[in-house]
């Protein structure tokens, strides 16, 4: 059984990651979604619950190919003790491969975990969770950004 782990803060949860998970189906038999937090931040592991448990809302259509779970530490350790053989990564662009290939290199030196990248669909290749949240903060309508709830 093939397995990926698909890392992220994931805050929010966009329509760009959503479609890597749907189109990475067809390469694995599960994926996992790992919600990064940072233990070090006050309320932080709360926010990644409830990401979490948001992400498995948009993602139950999926069954059990896909599963959400929080996480803190290093992210090939969580993708071992899952029992993952790769990482999953949504690519944008240019320099988001070149920031990712380092972070892949690295992970499949201490891990011998190797990284499987995805481009992301050209209509969401503009679309970033820190974009979102900058137009959130003034008020902005992100609903074309975000999955149908």
């Amino acid at each position: 059984m093939s397995k990926a782990f698909y890392a992220g803060s994931f805050d929010p949860f966009t329509v760009g990651h959503l479609s890597i998970v749907e189109r990475s189906l067809s390469l694995f038999d599960k994926i996992y979604i790992g919600v990064g937090v940072n233990i070090n931040k006050p309320g932080a592991e709360h926010e990644g619950v409830s990401r979490a448990k948001n992400i498995r809302r948009l993602t139950e259509c999926f069954g059990e190919k896909v599963e959400v779970v929080c996480y803190s530490g290093l992210t090939y350790a969580k993708a071992q003790e899952l029992g993952a053989g790769y990482l999953l990564r949504g690519l944008r662009n240019s320099s988001d491969f070149l920031y990712e290939q380092q972070i892949a290199d690295v992970n499949r030196k201490m891990s011998g975990i190797d990284t499987v990248f995805m481009m992301s669909l050209p209509e969401h290749a503009s679309v970033s969770s820190s974009v979102v949240r900058e137009l959130e903060r003034f008020g902005a309508d992100v609903s074309a950004f975000l999955p149908e709830k």
